[in-house]
């Protein structure tokens, strides 16, 4: 008797369900940084030297990306060195947002990032923004608005972390414009490695600027930058990369703003976050804003 076998599951004819693991892995974000007991510069600290950990064999054991690598010339790391500065930033102030604010209402502002980068890419590397992607522009910004004006009520501290939710937003935006110069003669695999590593090493020494050690503080800070760096990095924003071979840009970005909605689920079973109806007002006219700009952006 012969027992059955069990063929391998293509997952590139089921981009689809990729698209969900990767929803899944990014709304955990939020959840892994709550439950963490380090500050948030550690926290983040152990992501990025967890996601650099795991990557190295990948680019070490292969001899193409290794000459790659270490053929990096002075210009290209440079700007992999700013674009990892603005990550470290944004990782930061995200990760210190949750602290003060709710999970809807930070997930949603970082949100905004997209319109960062059209801002952005508008102003510095001589792009134009269409008339309908300005207004999609104000609408967003509006929800950000009505966002801020119900965490105002809740006091001071909600407020300052709709505020470090905003600069993460800027923060990745800029890490991301950055990114558009140096992919140019990069591949995703390097780029990302070099970004990691001046990320990593920023953070670092931001902890140490403000007198934290990595350990401290029970296992916390490590078990949650490894789930962040498997589950977040690796498993969430990898995957979005992957699924643009056979998905189209805008949809996987599209694909993105379910993370403020399952996010916001998660947070109120875990921690019983219920969020308002204007921070529900709010996240939904931020979310429309940025797929109408998603939309506009896509049409040729």
């Amino acid at each position: 008797m012969t027992l059955p076998t069990c063929k391998p599951v293509n997952m590139e004819k089921r981009p689809m369900v990729m698209i969900i693991i990767g929803v899944m892995g990014i709304s955990l974000s939020a959840i892994f940084v709550k439950y963490s007991k380090a500050p948030s510069v550690v926290t983040a600290a152990w992501r990025l030297v967890w996601t650099v950990g795991l990557m190295s064999p990948v680019v070490w054991g292969f001899k193409e990306r290794r000459q790659e690598l270490l053929r990096t010339d002075r210009r290209s790391g440079a700007l992999c060195a700013a674009s990892g500065i603005f990550l470290a930033l944004h990782f930061w102030a995200w990760f210190e947002s949750l602290k003060h604010t709710a999970v809807a209402s930070s997930t949603a502002i970082v949100c905004t990032e997209v319109i960062w980068v059209a801002l952005g890419y508008c102003l510095f590397l001589g792009g134009k923004i269409r008339k309908k992607a300005a207004a999609a522009i104000a609408v967003t910004l509006a929800g950000s608005l009505v966002i801020a004006c119900s965490d105002s009520g809740e006091g001071t501290a909600h407020l300052y972390g709709d505020l470090l939710a905003l600069a993460a937003a800027v923060a990745v935006a800029c890490y991301t414009l950055i990114g558009r110069v140096a992919r140019t003669t990069m591949s995703t695999v390097v780029y990302t490695y070099i970004v990691y590593s001046f990320s990593a090493v920023t953070l670092l020494l931001l902890a140490w600027a403000q007198g934290y050690s990595l350990t401290g503080y029970g296992a916390s800070g490590a078990v949650a930058g490894l789930l962040l760096a498997v589950f977040s990095t690796i498993l969430g924003h990898s995957i979005f990369s992957w699924c643009l071979k056979f998905l189209s840009p805008a949809f996987v970005s599209a694909s993105k703003l379910c993370e403020p909605v399952v996010a916001a689920g998660f947070a109120a079973v875990l921690f019983g976050e219920m969020p308002g109806l204007l921070q529900v007002i709010g996240g939904a006219v931020i979310i429309g804003g940025v797929l109408f700009y998603s939309s506009v952006e896509a049409r040729p």
